[in-house]
């Protein structure tokens, strides 16, 4: 069963929320649509501006755009 949560607090205590602006581990610009978990562990999953589609990331290659 997969469990849906809108908050993730991650290492450096960097929150990634639904509607956050973020910046991928390659410069690509997204919104986040969802925080989801697994059995292997949490993922972001982003929908990028210049690609129609849905992508998960781990948190850890995504950095929040104040």
């Amino acid at each position: 069963m997969i469990e849906s949560k809108k908050k993730f607090f991650f290492r450096n205590e960097c929150l990634f929320e639904v509607g956050d602006r973020v910046e991928t581990c390659n410069h690509c610009i997204g919104t986040v649509v969802r925080v989801d978990r697994d059995e292997i562990g949490v993922f972001i999953v982003v929908r990028l501006d210049i690609i129609p589609g849905e992508f998960a990331y781990d948190p850890g290659d995504l950095e929040k755009i104040q």
